[in-house]
C-alpha cells in the first residue's frame, strides 16, 4: 500500500505552476485589499486582534460594512497560507531536487502568518502610519518571492534555467539589476506619500508629520530613473525578436511603467481620490513584480551555462 508522500509528484505538474502563479495573484490581492482597507476607513473595522471584538471571532452585522472589509482582507491571509501549504506538501518529493522551489515556498509559507501578526500590531497601535508602512511592505516582498517562485515553477530560471538562452550582455544585466533596485525603492518611498497623505484608514489614526509635496517630489525621482533605465533595456534588448522572454519582459515592465505614471500624476493633480489611489496600488504590485521579473531572467541569462550543468 503506497503512503501518502508516494502519492505526491516526483516532477513539476501543471498543478503546481498553477499553484505558484496563484500565489502571486494572490499577494497581489492582499495589497489592493488592504488598499481598500485603508480607502474606505475600515482599517478598525475590526477593533482588535487576533479576534475581530473583544466577544467574536468574525466581524458581526452592527460592524456593519467597515467589518466586513477589515475581516475580509485579514481571511485573505488565511487562504494564501492554505495555498503555500498545499505546494509545499505538492513539493515534498522534490525538497532536494528543487531545493530553490521548495524554500522559496516554506519561506512564503512562513512569512504570511509574519504578516498577519504585523497586521494585528497595525490595529493595536491605531494605524500607525510607520506600522502600516511595514504591512505594507512585507507584503510587497512576498509579491517579489512570489514572482521568483513563478520563474522557477516553469523553468525560466533557478536550478532549470535554460542553458541555450541567448545571453544578454553585460550592460542588460545591470541595467535590470538597477530597474528592480529603482522599482523597489520607489515603492518604499511611496509609503512615506501614503503616511502623509489623506487616507489613514480611520479619521482618528496619526500621519506621519512630512511635507507631502517635498515627498512626493522625492518619491518621483528613482521613478524618472526606473523610466530612462527601462527605455534604454527595450532599445537594446529589442532586436531580440518577439518570442525573446528578455525582450518581452522589458516591454511588460514598459508598459507597467506607463500605467502607474499615468494613475500616479493623475491622482496627484485630482486631489488623490480613492479610487485611483486603489489603482495606483494595483500598481504598485505590477511594478514589483515586473521588475523582479526582468532582472531574475537577466541574471540566469548572465550565468556560464558551464556553472549551470
Amino acid at each position: 500500500m503506497k503512503s501518502f508522500t508516494d502519492k505526491l509528484p516526483t516532477s513539476l505538474t501543471p498543478a503546481i505552476r498553477r499553484l505558484s502563479v496563484g500565489l502571486l495573484i494572490g499577494q497581489g490581492v492582499l495589497i489592493v485589499s488592504g488598499g481598500v482597507v485603508r480607502l474606505t476607513g475600515s482599517g478598525l473595522g475590526c477593533p482588535t486582534w487576533p479576534t475581530c471584538t473583544a466577544e467574536s471571532l468574525t466581524n458581526t452585522p452592527a460592524m456593519g460594512i467597515h467589518g466586513i472589509i477589515e475581516f475580509t482582507n485579514r481571511t485573505l491571509t488565511f487562504a494564501l497560507a492554505a495555498v503555500a501549504l498545499a505546494l509545499l506538501v505538492m513539493l515534498w518529493n522534490l525538497r532536494k531536487e528543487r531545493k530553490d522551489l521548495f524554500w522559496l515556498t516554506f519561506s512564503l509559507l512562513a512569512s504570511i502568518p509574519a504578516q498577519a501578526v504585523i497586521g494585528g500590531i497595525t490595529v493595536l497601535t491605531g494605524l500607525n502610519p510607520y506600522v502600516v508602512s511595514l504591512h505594507f511592505l512585507v507584503s510587497a516582498a512576498l509579491v517579489v518571492f512570489s514572482m521568483l517562485l513563478v520563474n522557477r515553477a516553469y523553468g525560466r530560471t533557478g536550478m532549470s534555467a535554460p542553458e541555450s538562452a541567448i545571453r544578454p550582455r553585460a550592460t542588460v544585466r545591470q541595467l535590470s539589476v538597477l530597474a528592480a533596485i529603482c522599482t523597489y525603492l520607489a515603492v518604499v518611498l511611496g509609503t512615506l506619500v501614503t503616511g502623509a497623505g489623506p487616507h489613514s484608514g480611520d479619521s482618528t489614526s496619526p500621519r506621519i508629520g512630512l511635507n507631502g509635496y517635498l515627498v512626493t517630489r522625492i518619491h518621483v525621482l528613482p521613478v524618472y530613473l526606473l523610466v530612462a533605465v527601462a527605455i534604454v533595456l527595450l532599445l537594446l534588448l529589442w532586436h531580440r525578436g518577439k518570442a525573446d522572454i528578455l525582450r518581452n519582459a522589458a516591454i511588460l515592465l514598459v508598459v507597467s511603467i506607463i500605467y502607474q505614471g499615468v494613475i500616479g500624476y493623475w491622482q496627484y493633480f485630482t486631489g488623490v481620490p480613492a479610487l485611483l489611489v486603489g489603482l495606483h496600488m494595483v500598481g504598485s504590485s505590477l511594478l514589483l513584480a515586473v521588475g523582479t521579473n526582468i532582472m531574475d531572467l537577466a541574471l540566469a541569462r548572465g550565468k556560464d551555462p558551464l556553472r549551470l550543468r
